[in-house]
């Protein structure tokens, strides 16, 4: 194959421990034999969020913005085990609510369907795209722990410090914790008018989930947004389309998607889709098997895997083991920031080659190689995962060579 070229560049985001030796596999294996690889490079290793005082992570959201493409590796966010262990000066934000905060976009999350896998769930034949709400809640809360009995209250003031609402929360005593969280109007709007066209654009059913029985005024807001756009802006087409959506209390969601046979859009508050995905992805067969990608809402996309920087395996690693890392999500990744760079930029070509890896990866799983986590599942020995991504790479050089 002739390199193929790039017209603009995509904003690489490089991260941490197993994840950042993968990912450099990755370019070295699959990508850079077939493609002049144009990025703009910055480094989100918890080393460099250090040493920039975490500049590096709004100068990456920035690049993102002014690109309209970006791929992200997994990366570390530190609580106080990691802060020891890495010399921190303080706790950095996670760079994904850092990212997602400045793009104001929805993570939408879909599990990759491999040959030969099959669902944990039996009733499930299609996949379940998890749409998670990127923007405040428990991410950007308040916090405290009582250092001595007193009363906690929820005090809210308008600009000139009015008290307009005051209320108890709770009587709490020494080592009793609270925490208060946010969300604004124009967020849960981005997010409700994500979730609709992103249905329309995959012809899907959206489901949105959440607990307004319980929460009568923070929750209700996000059902009442839903059902307002819906009403006024998109039933139209999804009736058109012969779609539906529909609200439930998330209780009765995971019920109800236990049942389901897939094939449709959970949309999700914040917190409940980081787990909710992560379920999702372990039942159609593994976490490393779950594509992401953050939308804005003015159209910039930013691909990465669902899964974190696999710490277990990369202190093995470490150590001098051979290790079995599935880097099928951060493949998908790729190929995703690639597909899309090429379709903005009408370069068909590059779409082509991202599909014909993603067509490598299920063929290489199809054919039986596969890595630790998918093993025990197909009855297959466990592949190191340079064997994996070598396997792949042949299979790349298949489809060019019958072309």
């Amino acid at each position: 194959m002739e390199p193929i070229r790039m017209k603009n560049p995509i904003a690489e985001l490089d991260g941490d421990e197993m994840t950042r030796i993968v990912w450099k596999q990755i370019k070295e294996e699959l990508l850079l034999p077939f493609v002049e690889l144009d990025t703009e490079y910055y480094d989100l290793g918890l080393e460099n969020r250090e040493r920039t005082r975490d500049q590096v992570t709004i100068d990456a959201s920035e690049a993102i913005k002014r690109l309209g493409v970006g791929v992200k590796c997994a990366t570390i966010t530190p609580n106080a085990q990691r802060m020891e262990e890495y010399g921190l000066s303080k706790l950095w934000k996670s760079p994904n609510a850092t990212i997602r905060s400045m793009l104001d976009g929805t993570v939408f999350r879909k599990p990759i369907i491999a040959p030969g896998i099959s669902p944990l769930v039996s009733s499930w034949r299609k996949p379940i795209t998890i749409a998670r709400h990127a923007f405040g809640d428990i991410y950007k809360a308040a916090e405290y722990k009582a250092e001595e009995p007193g009363t906690a209250e929820l005090v809210y003031k308008d600009r000139k410090g009015n008290i307009l609402s005051a209320s108890k929360i709770a009587d709490l005593d020494s080592g009793d914790v609270i925490m208060g969280q946010f969300n604004t109007e124009d967020s849960i709007r981005s997010f409700a008018a994500s979730c609709f066209n992103y249905a329309l654009s995959a012809g899907e059913d959206l489901w949105f989930s959440a607990k307004d029985t319980i929460s009568k005024i923070y929750d209700h807001r996000f059902r009442d947004i839903f059902e307002e756009l819906y009403e006024t802006r998109y039933k139209a087409d999804f009736e058109r389309l012969g779609i539906n959506y529909r609200y439930m209390l998330i209780d009765s969601a995971a019920a109800g998607i236990m049942r389901s046979e897939g094939g449709f859009i959970w949309a999700c508050k914040n917190y409940d889709g980081d787990v909710m995905s992560d379920l999702i992805s372990a039942a159609f067969g593994s976490i490393a098997m779950m594509s992401s990608v953050l939308v804005s809402p003015d159209g910039k996309y930013e691909f990465e895997a669902a899964h974190g920087t696999i710490t277990d395996l990369y202190y093995r690693y470490k150590n001098g083991e051979t290790v079995s890392v599935n880097p099928t999500a951060m493949i998908f990744a790729w190929t995703g920031a690639l597909a899309k760079r090429g379709e903005l930029d009408d370069t068909p070509e590059l779409t082509a080659f991202a599909k014909a890896i993603e067509k490598a990866c299920m063929d290489t799983i199809g054919d039986g190689t596969v890595t630790g986590d998918l093993a025990p599942l197909c009855g297959r020995k466990a592949a190191d995962t340079l064997t994996f991504l070598r396997e792949v790479r042949k299979h790349i050089e298949i489809q060019a060579g019958g072309r």
